[in-house]
Parts: structure tokens; C-alpha cells; sequence
């Protein structure tokens, strides 16, 4: 977790499975301001944001943003190198998506994929051109809401035991490289099937049953984490509920040590309850 001060100095602390977390949120939600070549600049006003959604920053801030961003196509002119990615995150789930090849995995990571294959290497909007190329013939998405990660997350464990990740990935693979259309510039890579079980502690994940979506001031949230994948940690609390905390909705709040002995959710999280049955996903 990454952590800010008012001066604008920065640290970072680790987050280890097994280990408990108890914090409070001790202060009104503000605007993080904007990250940019490796570093946040603080936004001018440290303006209020709302206290609802996943996105700490004030409108000044998210147009700044988007003006800069790969996603919203706004430099198309970007020379880097992009790579085009398959990712696996349960049983029939699979996406197509591109990522900076600096980045190397780290976009992978952050979205929670269970596991991913590289399928090309090549400037900016060839890889555009290809990830929807593929996104057509594949009949796969280029997003996954992050609701279904989670619900297909606590079976995907046993699908890269099973080898069902590499076989889905695999065979997907296949079809994208033999396809007519690939842009010239755009060079097809090989398939190496990389897992994410491990660095996620999906063994761990045995299930969800609730998921805590919002926060206000005073707010407690307390367990021990068991898993991390993307923005989500799963916690186990003292009472035994399986409770995903998304962490996009504490960016922005001040956050205190709850100290020993602070159980489960307190008041002020919105936890929004998971239902036992998930039908037509499995």
C-alpha cells in the first residue's frame, strides 16, 4: 500500500498473507492528484472527492489524466512498444489487451489476471488494431467487470492445477497467430503460459462473502488477509466471513491503525453481501 503525506512525501508498506490489518479512516476523502513518470504531483486544491466510487480524484485531476492516457486513445503518436496479452481469470473467462512492454507483467498483475500468454509486440496503435482484430474473431472481451473476477476467482485456483488455464490460453493462442489482418508492424510472439496463483495466495481463496464497496469517516475494517489479486484483499475476519476489501475505495481517505482486538466491518463500510449460489457462471 501506498501512502502520502500532507507535505507531499511518499512511502510504501507491505501487505503479507497471514498477517492481520485493522484501520480506521480518520479524515474526509481528497484528491490524490495525478502520477506521471514515476512520481504523483499533488493536486493544487487537495479538493474534496466524493465518498462513493473507486476514483480519488477531483475533476481537474481526471481530465488531466485522460489527456494523457493510452486507454482513452488521446497519443496515439506514443513511440514506445506495446505488447498484446491473452488473460485468464476462470473457467471461459479470457480477455484481450495491451499493455506498455516496459511494464513487462505489471499489468496483469493489477488486473487481477489468474493467469496470461503474450500474443505480439509492436508500436501503439498496431497493437490497438490487433487487440480488436482479436477481440472479434475470439469472441472475447477487452474488459471484465471486476464483480466477476471475483466470483469465478475462488474456482480458478483448481483450473491452473488442472492445467484448464493453460489449455483455454493455450488454444486461444492458436487461433490469434494463424488469423489474416495482423498489422505488418505488429510481430507475434510465441505462447508461454504465465500463472498468477501464487502471487495472488488463490489457495487460500475458498470463497466470498461479502465485499466492502464504500467507506466513510469513522469507518473500521479489520481481518487477516489470506489473498491479494488486483485491487481486492481477502480478509478473513475474527467470526470466520470471507469479506473482499476493494482497495480503489480507500484511496483518498486518511487512514489510521485500529489497533489490536478491532473486529470484522464496523459502522460506515458499505459491504455489499455476496450471494452463496452464483448461477450460469459455473
Amino acid at each position: 500500500m501506498g501512502w502520502t503525506g500532507d507535505g507531499g512525501g511518499e512511502r510504501e508498506s507491505a501487505v503479507r498473507f497471514g498477517e492481520p490489518v485493522a484501520f480506521r479512516v480518520a479524515g474526509p476523502r481528497r484528491c490524490l492528484g495525478v502520477w506521471r513518470g514515476g512520481r504523483r504531483s499533488g493536486c493544487p486544491g487537495w479538493a474534496d472527492v466524493p465518498v462513493r466510487g473507486t476514483r480519488a480524484q477531483c475533476a481537474q485531476c481526471a481530465g488531466i489524466d485522460r489527456a494523457q492516457s493510452v486507454a482513452a486513445d488521446t497519443i496515439a503518436d506514443d513511440p514506445r512498444p506495446y505488447h498484446v496479452y491473452l488473460a485468464w481469470f476462470g473457467d471461459g473467462w479470457v480477455k484481450v489487451g495491451i499493455t506498455g512492454v516496459r511494464r513487462g507483467g505489471a499489468r496483469l498483475l493489477e488486473q487481477g489476471a489468474v493467469a496470461f500468454t503474450w500474443l505480439g509486440q509492436g508500436p501503439l496503435m498496431a497493437a490497438r488494431r490487433a487487440e480488436e482484430l482479436l477481440r472479434v474473431a475470439l469472441g472475447v472481451p477487452d474488459r471484465i467487470p471486476y464483480e466477476t473476477k471475483r466470483i469465478v476467482r475462488a474456482a480458478a485456483a483448481a483450473g491452473l492445477d488442472s492445467g484448464r488455464a493453460r489449455a483455454e490460453l493455450e488454444r486461444a493462442h492458436g487461433v490469434a497467430v494463424g488469423l489474416d489482418g495482423w498489422p505488418e508492424s505488429l510481430a507475434r510472439l510465441p505462447c508461454a503460459v504465465v500463472g498468477h496463483g501464487e502471487a495472488f495466495g488463490l489457495g487460500a481463496v475458498d470463497g466470498v462473502d461479502a465485499v466492502v464497496s464504500g467507506l466513510g469517516e469513522g469507518a473500521v475494517v479489520a481481518g487477516r488477509v489470506v489473498a491479494a489479486a488486483g485491487p481486492d484483499l481477502h480478509l478473513v475476519e475474527a467470526g470466520g466471513r470471507r469479506l473482499v476489501v476493494d482497495t480503489r475505495v480507500l484511496a483518498g481517505w486518511p487512514l489510521a491503525g485500529a489497533g489490536d482486538g478491532a473486529a470484522g466491518a464496523g459502522a460506515a463500510v458499505e459491504v455489499r453481501e455476496v450471494p452463496a449460489v452464483q448461477g450460469g457462471l459455473f
